[in-house]
């Protein structure tokens, strides 16, 4: 979630990070409006070199720069020792941690979080990265190099997901956040997965339909919901966290699992993916038609939307059910690659607006409301373990499949990020490194 979602209760730290992505977009706007022949532009960099895109400050679509690494590698926050984003040369006697894997990356995935981490919003990027910052959580390659207690090999080909970094074609990473790729995934198939099936997997946790594998222990087989109520409702439900929580939920016994779009042309990729019924809000009216599918009201809704549906969303819960949250992409501008002084009233706005729910209003109702965001997540190492070994397993069985892919080279970073913004994607955006 974005710190401007945060509301009235911000400490000092966040709101001086606010007050820094405030004037940097502005300053960033107002840049935009040079001639070109006025700005500075990197060189390109030379065929065959590790390369990565490199955010510089907060900003449009200008901050997402490919440089050459130089020797170095990218690393997220989470390495102890090798601060992030780059590690020391590699030709300068670095060694790889015993614990870690240095992946020649072949493919990323592009994540709306992402665009919230370019205008610098994304709060825990400014707190374990700060400026300059390579973003970029999924990553697949081959194993370039490895630490001796890592469980891995040179040539091993890996997928998983980094603390930050992943933009990247030579990345350093915590063994414990690897898997050996699926050999009937592509590495780009493979990079669609881990943010998005974490994500959804968290979020069916939360409510109540999935049980986490422990370390030791193989994951136990799905239990039903205990409540009366186990229909859900999924916003965005063609993105890609949206269409890994359909196949999950239906995987788990929910029922009906009901997915909202907002463009006819989603529906049926939605019910392709197991939904029982989907809602198209530029057709039908979102709420009632909610109340058509699940008239008792909903075990689980998974809400990323923020203030356009939360209020509702809690609304149409059954006693028992759960709002989880994680995310507010409507508090932010769509389309607009540059947050000018308007967009900046808009959202504080939608702060002003945002519901509050009283704990005492939660014990009459019987419900609850329950957020996360998995880029905190870097300590919680048996959570991760689970849900990878969880998502591995469940793609080698086909009880879920990886959401249809749009790709793009590392040049066309910026068209990935204005195609997510622009809410019209399905599915998962993913960058070739080596195209």
């Amino acid at each position: 979630s974005t710190c401007l979602a945060m509301g009235a209760g911000l400490d000092l730290e966040v709101l001086w990070n606010q007050v820094l992505a405030l004037v940097f977009n502005i300053l960033s706007w107002v840049l935009s409006f040079l001639p070109d022949w006025l700005l500075v532009r990197r060189k390109p960099c030379a065929p065959g070199q590790h390369r990565c895109v490199q955010v510089s400050g907060p900003g449009g679509l200008d901050r997402l720069q490919v440089i050459a690494l130089e020797g170095r590698a990218t690393v997220g926050y989470n390495v102890p020792g090798v601060p992030p984003p780059y590690t020391p040369a590699l030709a300068g006697g670095f060694e790889v941690p015993d614990d870690c894997v240095l992946v020649a990356n072949d493919s990323f995935s592009v994540n709306y979080a992402d665009i919230t981490i370019r205008w610098g919003l994304y709060e825990s990027a400014l707190r374990y990265v700060g400026w300059p910052i390579v973003p970029g959580f999924d990553i697949a390659g081959t194993v370039f190099a490895a630490g001796k207690a890592s469980g891995f090999a040179v040539g091993d080909e890996v997928f998983g997901c980094t603390m930050f970094g992943g933009y990247s074609s030579l990345v350093l990473v915590p063994s414990r956040q690897l898997r050996r790729k699926p050999s009937e995934l592509s590495f780009e198939q493979a990079a669609a997965l881990p943010a998005v099936a974490g994500t959804a997997l968290h979020a069916l946790h939360l409510a109540g339909f999935w049980v986490p594998t422990t370390v030791e222990g193989a994951s136990p087989p799905p239990r039903p919901f205990l409540g009366k109520h186990k229909g859900v409702l999924v916003h965005s439900a063609a993105g890609g966290v949206g269409s890994m929580l359909l196949q999950m939920a239906k995987a788990n016994g929910c029922h009906p699992v009901v997915g909202v779009v907002g463009s006819t042309h989603k529906v049926q990729k939605c019910k392709d993916l197991g939904a029982d019924a989907v809602i198209d809000k530029s057709q039908q009216d979102l709420w009632s038609a909610a109340r058509t599918e699940c008239p008792g009201g909903f075990a689980a809704v998974f809400d990323a939307n923020g203030v356009s549906t939360l209020a509702q969303s809690y609304q149409h819960l059954a006693m028992c059910g759960r709002l989880v949250v994680y995310g507010f992409h409507s508090n932010l501008p769509r389309g607009a690659h540059l947050l000018s002084p308007l967009h900046w009233l808009r959202m504080a706005k939608d702060i002003a607006r945002m519901p509050t729910f009283n704990p005492l209003q939660l014990v009459l109702d019987s419900k609850a409301v329950l957020g996360f965001n998995l880029s905190f997540f870097a300590d919680e190492h048996d959570v991760i373990h689970a849900y990878l070994e969880q998502i591995v397993t469940w793609i080698a069985s086909g009880a879920i499949a990886v959401p249809p892919i749009r790709s793009y080279t590392m040049e066309q970073i910026a068209d990935a990020h204005r195609h997510i913004q622009s809410g019209t994607s399905v599915g998962k955006l993913v960058v070739s490194t080596s195209k």
